[in-house]
């Protein structure tokens, strides 16, 4: 399985990741013809050039907006102080992002609401793959403003983020991940500084709030270095793709490069690394992270063992299972394992803890290959019937009937269980791998 790993020791923004994109060897016409895409006509001209940060090489991605220079990502990117530009209708206009460290040599347009950029991508000639991302990453830009202001998200209007070299950098970054082909997106925790920033809502520490609101739910570390490092672009982007945190998984490494922001930022380079790599995955499997939660039981009864597992799937489980264990004292027992995602953990060793007898629990953390799934409905002589597909890529190699849609086609029809479920899978028989 390849690998994309974006090393964001020094942040994350918009044109960051274009740049470091574009690096990585995606070819400049991707992006021109995403840009292209959204009929903006002469509203919006993009560029890259090699340039450096602290003796690193890397590619800086440049958006010119009405002829004009408008440098776009973090540390360029510190919030504008423009007081009377923020409010448009009975809601605070949002200040969008501080997609601009420093104050631009020019006046920015107002930018777009919401309704207008979905509108746009909605109608652009783009991918319909990088369409749907780029509609998401603004969608999660919306929700977040939208929450910070108390107004639907469809209200929102972004000063910033509206703005068409914002708009560019979306689309851009979607369009160039997408043409790397299939693969997973992995990240380090993202680093943020620590100082003040100046936005719309007033002087503001860092994380700016549409950043931190976008990035819940997500690993943050912040450092005693009075720099803007995150702008939302480079959160929702992040959000948007990556599936995991942490440091870099072991693999073979293709290739590294680097995209760079507008302004040096010492200590730390102002660059973002991006890896690719290849795994010794299965290379059409998925692949995620689960915790694996156990405790040895040998004093609970079958009625509250069963409560627990109940209470154990209701809290997001994705199995729970006993197994039979000879314990000490010669007492027969069993282990008690719940599976769930890894934000699930805390709630499932609680359950286990107050629920069960359980003194202590075990947690572990397993890497998990699974098969895309899909539900679909098969024609049988006794009625539709609902089965559970399992895909390798392309290739079908499971299928199984949902025995619960089995058992009320057979009431209906007034025949055995074993009947339906046999036309089900007559019907819905794998293909060998190709």
């Amino acid at each position: 399985m390849r690998i994309l790993y974006f090393d964001c020791f020094s942040g994350i923004s918009g044109d960051m990741t274009v740049g470091a994109l574009r690096d990585l060897g995606v070819e400049e016409d991707v992006f021109h013809k995403a840009i292209a895409a959204l009929g903006l006509g002469d509203e919006i001209h993009a560029h890259f050039h090699r340039a450096d940060r602290q003796t690193i090489s890397g590619v800086k991605f440049d958006v010119h907006c009405h002829g004009q220079k408008a440098e776009t990502g973090a540390h360029a990117e510190q919030a504008h102080d423009h007081p009377n530009d923020h409010a448009h209708g009975s809601h605070p206009h949002s200040h969008a992002s501080h997609e601009s460290h420093t104050p631009h040599p020019h006046t920015h347009s107002h930018g777009r609401n919401y309704r207008d950029i979905r509108e746009l991508l909605e109608k652009s000639s783009l991918l319909p793959e990088v369409k749907s991302r780029a509609l998401s990453v603004f969608h999660r830009i919306a929700v977040a403003e939208g929450k910070i202001h108390g107004v639907p998200a469809a209200d929102v209007g972004f000063h910033e983020v509206g703005a068409a070299d914002s708009i560019a950098d979306i689309v851009a970054a979607c369009a160039g991940i997408h043409a790397l082909g299939p693969l997973r997106v992995e990240a380090s925790v993202p680093v943020e500084g620590s100082g003040w920033v100046q936005c719309a809502h007033g002087r503001f520490p860092l994380p700016a709030p549409a950043t931190l609101e976008i990035l819940s739910g997500v690993p943050l570390r912040q450092v005693a270095e009075e720099t803007e490092f995150i702008t939302p672009t480079g959160a929702a982007l992040l959000v948007e793709f990556c599936e995991r945190y942490g440091p870099i998984a072991e693999m073979q490494v293709e290739r590294t490069a680097y995209g760079l922001g507008t302004r040096e930022t010492p200590p730390r380079p102002n660059v973002l690394r991006a890896v690719l790599g290849q795994t010794g995955d299965p290379e059409s499997a998925e692949t995620d992270e689960i915790s694996q939660i156990e405790t040895n039981l040998d004093d609970i009864t079958p009625e509250l063992a069963a409560a627990a597992m109940q209470k154990l799937f209701q809290a997001g489980a994705l199995d729970v299972f006993f197994t039979s264990a000879q314990m000490k004292k010669n007492r027969p027992g069993f282990v008690l394992t719940a599976l769930c995602h890894l934000d699930k953990t805390d709630d499932l060793a609680r359950i286990l803890l107050t629920e069960t007898s359980a003194f202590g629990v075990r947690i572990h953390t397993a890497k998990r290959y699974k098969l895309r799934r899909e539900f679909r409905d098969v024609e049988t002589p006794y009625g539709p019937v609902r089965i559970k597909l399992g895909f390798l890529g392309e290739d079908l190699v499971q299928a199984a009937p949902e025995f619960e849609s089995c058992r009320a086609v057979a009431e209906l029809a007034g025949v055995s269980v074993r009947d339906v479920h046999l036309a089900a899978w007559i019907g819905t028989t794998p293909k060998p791998v190709s």
